[in-house]
């Protein structure tokens, strides 16, 4: 069996080349099964596979099927087995990915007001030659077999 894509079967509707469509229930999905004027069966795929399109919902498919123009077509439903249709998260997935963008962006906003007020109160740091004489100061005390005191630097 062939595949076509919506493109293909409204491009072949249109040029009066698609005999009738059969919507199949299969397992707990429907699919579009199409009957060309040359006799060929073709089943709608996917746009960018050979895959055939699974539809969960029926009405998802006379959609389609109404944009493509075909308003007429017929039903084959003896395969269907509404129990076997597969769970699926819809657009909550998007919606997660949606939300944890957002909580990023809040946590971004927040962690910049803190660098920002950090550093407007923060007093001017301590230049290199004084952060190694104290090191240096460390270091002599350590030597010593001392700890180093623990002084507070500015």
């Amino acid at each position: 069996m062939r595949s076509m894509t919506i493109e293909q079967l409204r491009a072949a509707n249109d040029a009066g080349g698609v005999a009738g469509v059969t919507l199949k229930g299969q397992g707990g999905v429907f699919l579009v099964q199409i009957a060309t004027r040359n006799g060929d069966l073709a089943a709608l795929a996917k746009a960018r596979s050979c895959e055939p399109r699974r539809f969960g919902n029926p009405a998802a498919v006379l959609n389609v099927l109404r944009d493509v123009d075909i308003t007429i077509g017929q039903f084959d439903i003896s395969e269907w087995n509404p129990s076997e249709k597969e769970a699926s998260s819809g657009n909550r997935g998007r919606g997660d990915a949606l939300r944890k963008a957002h909580q990023a962006a809040a946590y971004s906003q927040w962690l910049a007001g803190e660098i920002r007020e950090s550093a407007d109160e923060s007093p001017p740091g301590l230049s290199h030659d004084d952060v190694m004489a104290e090191m240096q100061a460390d270091i002599v005390v350590l030597q010593a077999g001392k700890k180093p005191s623990k002084t507070k630097r500015a």
